[in-house]
């Protein structure tokens, strides 16, 4: 079997759209040895803090660290799990409320791989990738936003 790693992660610039999202499904039709997909989609949230409300996250990142990191990751979970095809979207600068700001997407044979291996892949970007949110409130002030 075949597997398709990418080179790197792919940093786009703002929010993912859902017909990137779509098309990137689509484009996977095709491989017949796939049985199961899985998706997580990232969202930005109108989280309170001290009384106000977050508007956007403008993303930055160490990018050759982050690229590294995400290397690794990726690595591992095609060490651990029997994938096919893997995908990590990561979103950089300003990101509305609403928003996609994170994509990972895992093909395999079968179903419970891409459950597991999703779950390891979206742990592992949080706890290791040099990727930083500041959160926007409405009135444009902001604060870092700590990874949970």
């Amino acid at each position: 079997m075949t597997t398709d790693k990418p080179k790197k992660t792919t940093f786009i610039q703002g929010a993912i759209s859902s017909q990137f999202i779509g098309n990137s499904v689509a484009k996977h039709q095709s491989k017949t040895t796939i049985g199961a997909h899985n998706i997580f989609l990232g969202q930005v949230r109108a989280d309170e803090i001290d009384g106000k409300t977050v508007v956007a996250i403008d993303y930055s990142a160490y990018e050759e660290m982050a690229e590294q990191s995400f290397y690794e990751i990726r690595e591992a979970a095609f060490a651990k799990y029997q994938l096919t095809c893997m995908h990590i979207y990561h979103s950089l600068g300003v990101v509305k409320t609403g928003e996609i700001c994170l994509f990972v997407f895992v093909s395999a044979p079968r179903r419970k791989v891409v459950f597991e291996a999703l779950e390891f892949l979206v742990e592992e970007i949080k706890q290791k990738v040099p990727v930083f949110g500041k959160e926007i409130f409405e009135d444009e002030s902001y604060t870092w936003k700590k990874n949970t």
